[in-house]
């Protein structure tokens, strides 16, 4: 009875929320490097070493063995073969847009904001909080006049 309780309940999750993966690790996965010199830096995966490492290759980043702790995946695929040659990764990124993909995506635009953020400075960073009391003043200011 258990058995068939727990496949029902598996068979609806599966069916109601899809697969509930939709990021692989395959050839042509374009990766977001969070760790090490490369940081921040996007990258392709050309071959898979082993259960640990990848070879990936990108702009502005030399062809390498990288380990997948340090990478993470996003959801854009470029068309490219099993250890590609670096000018065909090149022009498989530029034919399919990553550059301007990446920086429409939430994730990138929160990271932009973070960076421009640690680099404000002291009179800087008293500005914000205190535009972020005004705002916060006018609209509880607001709220009364709306609950009155």
């Amino acid at each position: 009875f258990f058995f068939f309780f727990f496949f029902f309940f598996f068979l609806r999750t599966m069916l109601r929320e899809g697969r509930p993966f939709t990021k692989f690790v395959e050839i042509g996965r374009v990766a977001y490097i969070n760790f090490g010199e490369e940081l921040g830096k996007l990258c392709v995966i050309l071959d898979v070493i082993d259960n640990n490492r990848a070879w990936v290759d990108g702009p502005g980043l030399k062809r390498q063995q990288m380990n997948f702790k340090r990478l993470t995946l996003t959801k854009f695929v470029v068309d490219i073969r099993r250890g590609a040659r670096q000018k065909n990764v090149k022009k498989a990124w530029e034919a399919a847009n990553i550059e301007e993909k990446w920086g429409n995506t939430q994730w990138a635009q929160r990271l932009n904001r973070q960076k421009q953020r640690a680099a404000l400075n002291d009179f800087e960073r008293f500005q914000v909080r205190s535009s972020r009391r005004q705002r916060a003043a006018i609209v509880k200011k607001n709220m009364k006049q709306l609950k009155a």
